[in-house]
Protein backbone atom coordinates (compact mmCIF):
# COMPACT_ATOMS: atom_id res chain seq x y z
CA UNK A 1 0.00 0.00 0.00
CA UNK A 2 1.34 3.35 -1.18
CA UNK A 3 4.70 1.33 -2.43
CA UNK A 4 5.13 -0.10 -6.51
CA UNK A 5 6.64 -2.60 -7.88
CA UNK A 6 10.58 -1.59 -6.73
CA UNK A 7 9.73 -3.09 -3.96
CA UNK A 8 11.16 -6.19 -5.49
CA UNK A 9 14.26 -4.71 -7.34
CA UNK A 10 16.61 -6.41 -4.75
CA UNK A 11 14.46 -9.97 -4.56
CA UNK A 12 13.26 -10.75 -8.45
CA UNK A 13 16.70 -10.64 -10.16
CA UNK A 14 17.41 -13.65 -7.91
CA UNK A 15 14.65 -15.61 -8.85
CA UNK A 16 14.84 -14.57 -12.70
CA UNK A 17 17.13 -17.15 -13.65
CA UNK A 18 14.76 -20.02 -13.24
CA UNK A 19 11.59 -18.21 -13.48
CA UNK A 20 9.88 -15.28 -15.71
CA UNK A 21 8.54 -13.04 -13.56
CA UNK A 22 6.51 -10.17 -13.91
CA UNK A 23 5.69 -7.64 -11.13
CA UNK A 24 3.33 -4.81 -11.93
CA UNK A 25 2.50 -1.43 -10.56
CA UNK A 26 -1.39 -1.37 -8.89
CA UNK A 27 -3.74 1.41 -9.83
CA UNK A 28 -2.77 4.76 -8.04
CA UNK A 29 0.82 3.23 -7.14
CA UNK A 30 4.02 3.85 -9.18
CA UNK A 31 3.70 4.35 -13.31
CA UNK A 32 0.00 3.44 -12.96
CA UNK A 33 -2.75 5.97 -13.46
CA UNK A 34 -4.89 7.02 -10.12
CA UNK A 35 -8.20 6.86 -10.87
CA UNK A 36 -10.46 8.42 -8.12
CA UNK A 37 -12.74 5.04 -7.74
CA UNK A 38 -11.80 1.28 -8.21
CA UNK A 39 -9.82 0.68 -5.25
CA UNK A 40 -11.58 -2.37 -3.59
CA UNK A 41 -10.46 -6.05 -4.20
CA UNK A 42 -12.93 -6.71 -6.95
CA UNK A 43 -11.19 -3.84 -9.21
CA UNK A 44 -7.62 -4.40 -8.34
CA UNK A 45 -8.05 -7.93 -8.79
CA UNK A 46 -9.57 -7.64 -12.22
CA UNK A 47 -6.70 -5.13 -12.84
CA UNK A 48 -4.44 -8.17 -12.19
CA UNK A 49 -6.37 -10.42 -14.33
CA UNK A 50 -6.51 -7.88 -16.84
CA UNK A 51 -2.47 -7.38 -17.00
CA UNK A 52 -2.27 -11.50 -17.03
CA UNK A 53 -4.59 -11.75 -19.72
CA UNK A 54 -2.54 -8.93 -21.98
CA UNK A 55 0.73 -10.56 -21.25
CA UNK A 56 -0.62 -14.15 -22.03
CA UNK A 57 -0.15 -15.81 -18.66
CA UNK A 58 -3.16 -18.05 -18.21
CA UNK A 59 -2.05 -19.17 -15.06
CA UNK A 60 0.99 -18.20 -12.44
CA UNK A 61 2.03 -18.25 -8.88
CA UNK A 62 1.42 -14.99 -7.21
CA UNK A 63 3.41 -13.73 -4.51
CA UNK A 64 2.46 -10.66 -2.96
CA UNK A 65 3.43 -8.58 0.01
CA UNK A 66 1.31 -7.07 2.52
CA UNK A 67 -1.30 -5.37 0.91
CA UNK A 68 -0.96 -7.21 -2.37
CA UNK A 69 -0.81 -10.38 -0.26
CA UNK A 70 -4.59 -9.69 0.68
CA UNK A 71 -4.74 -9.31 -3.49
CA UNK A 72 -2.93 -12.45 -4.10
CA UNK A 73 -5.31 -14.50 -1.83
CA UNK A 74 -8.62 -12.83 -2.99
CA UNK A 75 -7.16 -13.85 -6.84
CA UNK A 76 -6.96 -17.39 -5.46
CA UNK A 77 -10.19 -17.70 -3.96
CA UNK A 78 -12.04 -16.07 -6.98
CA UNK A 79 -10.07 -16.77 -9.82
CA UNK A 80 -8.58 -20.28 -8.72
CA UNK A 81 -8.17 -21.95 -12.48
CA UNK A 82 -5.27 -18.58 -13.04
CA UNK A 83 -3.52 -19.18 -9.64
CA UNK A 84 -1.09 -22.03 -9.27
CA UNK A 85 -0.05 -21.07 -5.97
CA UNK A 86 0.59 -18.07 -3.39
CA UNK A 87 3.18 -17.15 -1.29
CA UNK A 88 1.26 -13.96 1.21
CA UNK A 89 4.41 -12.34 2.23
CA UNK A 90 3.74 -10.70 5.84
CA UNK A 91 0.33 -10.06 4.75
CA UNK A 92 -3.11 -11.72 4.24
CA UNK A 93 -3.54 -13.10 7.34
CA UNK A 94 -4.60 -10.73 9.73
CA UNK A 95 -8.21 -9.59 10.03
CA UNK A 96 -7.95 -5.96 11.61
CA UNK A 97 -12.01 -5.98 12.80
CA UNK A 98 -11.41 -8.48 15.11
CA UNK A 99 -9.40 -6.21 16.98
CA UNK A 100 -10.71 -2.56 16.24
CA UNK A 101 -13.63 -0.58 15.16
CA UNK A 102 -12.95 1.00 11.93
CA UNK A 103 -12.63 4.28 14.19
CA UNK A 104 -9.53 3.22 15.51
CA UNK A 105 -8.36 1.70 12.61
CA UNK A 106 -9.37 4.56 10.27
CA UNK A 107 -6.77 6.57 12.98
CA UNK A 108 -4.22 4.00 13.07
CA UNK A 109 -4.05 3.40 9.37
CA UNK A 110 -4.13 6.99 8.09
CA UNK A 111 -0.73 7.99 6.64
CA UNK A 112 0.92 11.24 7.29
CA UNK A 113 0.52 13.75 4.78
CA UNK A 114 3.61 14.67 2.99
CA UNK A 115 3.09 18.35 1.36
CA UNK A 116 6.46 19.29 -0.40
CA UNK A 117 9.59 18.24 1.72
CA UNK A 118 12.82 19.08 0.28
CA UNK A 119 14.28 15.83 -1.21
CA UNK A 120 17.36 15.78 0.88
CA UNK A 121 15.39 16.75 4.01
CA UNK A 122 13.15 13.63 3.69
CA UNK A 123 16.20 10.81 3.01
CA UNK A 124 17.34 12.48 5.17
CA UNK A 125 14.64 11.21 7.67
CA UNK A 126 14.53 8.01 5.79
CA UNK A 127 17.69 7.03 6.27
CA UNK A 128 17.31 6.97 10.35
CA UNK A 129 13.88 4.90 9.91
CA UNK A 130 14.05 1.92 12.45
CA UNK A 131 15.74 -1.07 11.15
CA UNK A 132 16.35 0.58 7.55
CA UNK A 133 19.12 2.49 8.61
CA UNK A 134 21.62 -0.50 9.26
CA UNK A 135 21.05 -1.40 5.79
CA UNK A 136 20.98 1.59 4.07
CA UNK A 137 22.21 1.68 0.17
CA UNK A 138 21.57 4.07 -2.47
CA UNK A 139 19.54 1.94 -4.43
CA UNK A 140 17.09 1.42 -1.68
CA UNK A 141 16.84 5.36 -1.65
CA UNK A 142 15.93 5.12 -5.14
CA UNK A 143 13.48 2.42 -4.20
CA UNK A 144 11.67 4.72 -1.48
CA UNK A 145 11.81 8.12 -3.76
CA UNK A 146 10.04 5.80 -6.58
CA UNK A 147 7.15 5.60 -4.00
CA UNK A 148 6.84 9.48 -4.35
CA UNK A 149 5.90 12.30 -6.65
CA UNK A 150 9.04 14.22 -7.03
CA UNK A 151 8.42 17.88 -8.40
CA UNK A 152 11.06 21.16 -8.57
CA UNK A 153 13.07 18.83 -6.02
CA UNK A 154 10.29 18.52 -3.47
CA UNK A 155 8.64 15.35 -2.39
CA UNK A 156 4.81 14.72 -2.14
CA UNK A 157 2.01 11.51 -2.18
CA UNK A 158 1.60 9.98 -5.32
CA UNK A 159 -0.92 7.98 -4.02
CA UNK A 160 -3.02 10.92 -1.94
CA UNK A 161 -4.76 10.02 1.52
CA UNK A 162 -7.94 9.99 0.01
CA UNK A 163 -7.38 7.29 -2.46
CA UNK A 164 -4.78 5.43 0.10
CA UNK A 165 -8.16 5.85 3.06
CA UNK A 166 -9.95 3.60 0.45
CA UNK A 167 -7.43 0.50 0.28
CA UNK A 168 -7.37 0.99 3.91
CA UNK A 169 -11.16 0.38 3.99
CA UNK A 170 -11.35 -2.39 1.97
CA UNK A 171 -8.02 -4.35 3.86
CA UNK A 172 -10.32 -3.64 6.81
CA UNK A 173 -13.40 -4.65 5.66
CA UNK A 174 -11.49 -8.21 4.04
CA UNK A 175 -12.64 -11.58 5.94
CA UNK A 176 -9.05 -13.74 5.73
CA UNK A 177 -11.14 -16.17 8.25
CA UNK A 178 -13.60 -16.80 5.67
CA UNK A 179 -11.45 -16.99 2.63
CA UNK A 180 -7.93 -18.55 4.06
CA UNK A 181 -10.45 -21.89 3.68
CA UNK A 182 -11.64 -21.30 0.11
CA UNK A 183 -7.97 -20.99 -1.31
CA UNK A 184 -7.32 -24.13 -2.51
CA UNK A 185 -4.22 -24.08 -4.07
CA UNK A 186 -0.44 -24.26 -2.05
CA UNK A 187 0.31 -21.70 -0.32
CA UNK A 188 3.39 -20.23 1.37
CA UNK A 189 2.71 -17.69 4.18
CA UNK A 190 5.94 -16.09 5.14
CA UNK A 191 5.53 -13.77 8.22
CA UNK A 192 7.93 -10.98 10.19
CA UNK A 193 8.48 -10.88 13.35
CA UNK A 194 11.11 -8.57 15.30
CA UNK A 195 11.16 -8.27 19.29
CA UNK A 196 8.61 -5.38 20.21
CA UNK A 197 9.70 -2.06 21.27
CA UNK A 198 6.54 -0.42 21.96
CA UNK A 199 3.10 -1.07 22.85
CA UNK A 200 1.85 -1.07 19.48
CA UNK A 201 4.51 -3.08 17.93
CA UNK A 202 3.71 -5.64 20.23
CA UNK A 203 -0.20 -5.29 19.58
CA UNK A 204 0.88 -6.74 15.88
CA UNK A 205 2.99 -9.26 16.91
CA UNK A 206 -0.47 -10.65 18.67
CA UNK A 207 -2.06 -9.85 15.44
CA UNK A 208 0.23 -11.89 13.57
CA UNK A 209 0.82 -15.44 15.97
CA UNK A 210 -3.21 -15.14 15.61
CA UNK A 211 -2.88 -14.86 12.01
CA UNK A 212 -1.24 -18.10 12.31
CA UNK A 213 -2.97 -19.90 13.95
CA UNK A 214 -5.99 -18.97 11.24
CA UNK A 215 -3.71 -19.82 8.68
CA UNK A 216 -2.83 -23.33 10.28
CA UNK A 217 -6.26 -23.92 11.12
CA UNK A 218 -7.79 -23.30 7.81
CA UNK A 219 -5.50 -24.10 5.23
CA UNK A 220 -3.77 -27.71 6.39
CA UNK A 221 -1.45 -27.89 3.58
CA UNK A 222 -0.41 -24.39 3.94
CA UNK A 223 3.59 -23.67 4.74
CA UNK A 224 4.19 -21.28 7.22
CA UNK A 225 7.61 -19.87 7.34
CA UNK A 226 8.56 -17.49 10.49
CA UNK A 227 11.61 -14.80 9.80
CA UNK A 228 12.60 -13.44 12.58
CA UNK A 229 14.43 -10.52 13.64
CA UNK A 230 12.83 -8.63 10.87
CA UNK A 231 10.89 -6.12 9.51
CA UNK A 232 7.52 -5.73 7.78
CA UNK A 233 9.43 -5.09 4.54
CA UNK A 234 11.13 -8.43 3.67
CA UNK A 235 11.71 -7.91 0.26
CA UNK A 236 13.71 -4.99 1.38
CA UNK A 237 15.55 -6.34 4.09
CA UNK A 238 15.47 -9.79 3.47
CA UNK A 239 15.71 -10.12 -0.16
CA UNK A 240 18.38 -13.61 -0.56
CA UNK A 241 16.25 -15.49 2.07
CA UNK A 242 12.82 -14.15 0.66
CA UNK A 243 14.07 -15.40 -2.86
CA UNK A 244 14.96 -18.38 -1.22
CA UNK A 245 12.12 -19.36 -0.23
CA UNK A 246 9.90 -18.50 -2.98
CA UNK A 247 12.26 -20.45 -5.23
CA UNK A 248 11.82 -23.60 -3.25
CA UNK A 249 8.02 -22.69 -3.22
CA UNK A 250 7.54 -22.90 -6.62
CA UNK A 251 9.54 -25.77 -7.45
CA UNK A 252 7.27 -27.55 -5.43
CA UNK A 253 4.53 -26.48 -7.58
CA UNK A 254 6.59 -27.50 -10.66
Amino acid sequence: LSSNSRIWDLTAPLLTSTYCVVALDMRGHGLSDVPEDGYGFPDVTADVIAFMDLLGLDSVAIAGHSWGASVALTLAVEQPHRVSGIALVDGGFIEISRYSDWETAEAQMTPPDIPGVAVETFLGFARQWPNIRDIWTDEIGEMVLSNFEIKNGKVYRRLDIHRHMKIARAIYDARPSEMLPQASCPALVIVATTPPANEAEQRWQTYRNEGMDMVREAMSGATVLIMENSIHDLPVQRPAELASALVSFARELA
